[in-house]
């Protein structure tokens, strides 16, 4: 692959991470600029991480997790989505949800970067130099969802239940989307 191509492949990569950051930054715009650098960086890290993974493993990791991928990202995505729209309801005091937990950051990077996953096995057979394709990638997400956040956090003066519900059914809306 070209530097173009590769560079197509992370933004299509980081399509995921931009609307995920943007579903967290209608929810988390407490410490806007920890939530986005966390949220940013775990992005970024298994975006490019998991190509790395995939390229290394090809054969023996690709035709295991193929089959299933879809379903793994319906469910982490499903869980989450239903988890915000639950949370908008419950009555405690919304002050005290102003980071994004660090299980949820594992969970939306492992959801969000199975599709890189599968790029990986796609450049072990191009050829191409997985170290730059993994930094392109990372860093391209990375940047996504700073976007994505920022975004987010400028719909924060809507009222905030009706922002945690369209957060869930964004999530919800990639779940499905995994497995069609």
């Amino acid at each position: 692959m070209n530097l173009a191509e590769l560079i197509l492949l992370a933004v299509a990569l980081g399509i995921d991470c931009l609307i995920v950051s943007f579903s967290q930054g209608l929810c988390f715009c407490k410490n806007k600029k920890r939530n986005s650098l966390a949220l940013a960086v775990t992005m970024g890290l298994f975006q490019g991480g998991m190509p790395l993974i995939s390229y290394f493993l090809t054969g023996t990791i690709s035709k295991y997790l193929n089959s299933i991928s879809s379903w793994i990202v319906f469910s982490i995505f499903m869980f989450l989505g239903i988890k915000f729209i639950f949370e908008a309801f419950q009555t405690e005091n919304k002050d005290t949800l102003c980071t994004i937990g660090l299980k949820n950051l594992l969970l939306l990077g492992i959801a969000t970067s199975i599709d890189a996953l599968g790029a990986g096995v796609t450049l072990k057979f191009t050829g191409t130099n997985i170290f730059e394709a993994a930094v392109i990638i990372g860093l391209a997400s990375l940047f996504m969802s700073v976007v994505g956040f920022s975004f987010g956090c400028k719909f924060k003066h809507f009222p905030s239940k009706h922002l945690a519900v369209f957060g869930g059914i964004i999530l919800i809306g990639l779940a499905i989307k995994a497995i069609f």
